[in-house]
């Protein structure tokens, strides 16, 4: 074999050996691929929000939130006008939703009964990521653009506070 044939057949068998190992660890993973949901619709998604009691689970995309109902794998329903929409966060006690709307700079309400929008509230720049604890019953949102978080009384629907966190979200 002369030098570039040897070089072909090194990497043809590094290639192979790296195919087959990657096809042997997601063999060996457990996890498999039992059903597809069609969304549909433009944009891309952001965040995923899984409501268990209520067997729904809320998809973020880009100026709606789709709501699946997990039982039937069935699209049941749809919140319009959350522009930039990244995550969503769910106070059952309240039977009340959030949806942090990056690019409105504001959190809505929904009732998650009918899925229809309650209120607004104004946060920070670009709220990002939320979550909702239920000890405080508040709802935390992080916005990404001011290094600040606006605190939501889950109950009243109405801002308690801002907490200032520093820093960048951004990567060197």
């Amino acid at each position: 074999m002369n030098r570039k044939t040897q070089i072909c057949f090194v990497v043809g068998t590094l290639i192979i050996g790296l195919v087959a190992s990657t096809l042997n660890a997601q063999k060996s993973s457990g996890y498999h691929l039992v059903d597809t949901i069609q969304v549909g619709g433009e944009g891309g998604w952001d965040a995923l929000t899984v409501d268990s009691d209520a067997h729904r689970l809320y998809v973020s995309h880009a100026t709606h939130v789709v709501v699946i109902d997990t039982t039937t794998d069935k699209v049941v329903g749809d919140i319009p006008n959350t522009n930039g929409v990244h995550d969503i966060a769910i106070a059952d006690r309240h039977k009340r939703g959030f949806t942090s709307n990056g690019r409105d700079n504001s959190v809505t309400i929904f009732d998650t009964a009918t899925l229809k929008a309650t209120g607004t509230v104004t946060t920070g720049k670009n709220p990002d990521i939320m979550v909702y604890d239920p000890v405080s019953d508040r709802v935390f949102v992080f916005n990404g653009g001011s290094n600040d978080a606006t605190v939501i009384d889950a109950a009243k629907g109405t801002v308690a506070g801002t907490i200032a966190v520093g820093g960048s979200r951004s990567l060197p």
